[in-house]
């Protein structure tokens, strides 16, 4: 594991830096689904720039753990506040 960083971030600042997240999290699983079926979620989806559906899934896969990372942490310190 790298370098652990605590950040401080007000709750409303936290909530937009999540839901940009989930948004990078959606595209790339988007695009996997597209890499793997040929079809898109949505008319106006983008399919971001990787070399296969692989390598989409694991993006998505690491957006979403960092997802539930944050989440887990808010949870913790929600319930001891």
């Amino acid at each position: 594991m790298g370098t652990i960083y605590t950040l401080r971030l007000e709750r409303n600042d936290l909530g937009q830096l999540l839901d940009g997240l989930q948004s990078r999290s959606e595209a790339w699983h988007g695009t996997t689904e597209y890499l793997e079926s040929g079809v898109t979620p949505h008319d106006d989806f983008v399919i971001e720039e990787c070399s296969d559906a692989e390598e989409a899934r694991a993006i998505a896969k690491d957006y979403d753990r960092i997802i539930a990372t944050i989440k887990a942490q808010m949870k913790s310190q929600e319930e001891s506040a």
